[in-house]
């Protein structure tokens, strides 16, 4: 089964980066969560026992980007799609971590890493999803 639930755009203030700047002043990261769960009991039972409550997981995810400093932004993913898979219904997560102000000296829209994660046959730790 491969439903979805969608959390895209999660907006919160860090203090990611390399360079010392970043590090003091801040900025905006955007966080993009795509879960691969079944929600059919979810449908049936229309309990948010049987699903994932994304306002909950939206908090943690926030709490993990406004916390701990990281120098980049691949280990800011691996650590939000680990919270991701701490929901039990959670299969599989395609994480993307948006730097839109990242200090680059042209002009972009946007810098984005993005880390799809598992968990049951084929995954194992740190293990990247294949097709």
């Amino acid at each position: 089964m491969r439903d979805r639930i969608a959390l895209r755009g999660l907006r919160a203030h860090g203090h990611h980066g390399v360079f010392d700047s970043e590090r003091r002043e801040g900025q905006v990261f955007v966080v993009d969560a795509v879960l691969r769960l079944d929600t059919t009991p979810a449908a049936a039972s229309d309990d948010v026992d049987d699903t994932v409550h994304y306002g909950l997981l939206a908090d943690r995810l926030v709490a993990i980007v406004t916390g701990e400093p990281v120098d980049l932004i691949e280990t800011l993913a691996e650590r939000l799609a680990a919270e991701c898979l701490k929901e039990r219904l959670v299969d599989e997560v395609e994480l993307t971590v948006h730097k839109p102000n990242a200090p680059i000296d042209h002009e972009f829209t946007d810098v984005s890493v993005t880390v799809t994660r598992g968990r049951g046959p084929g995954w194992g730790q740190g293990q990247r999803w294949s097709r």
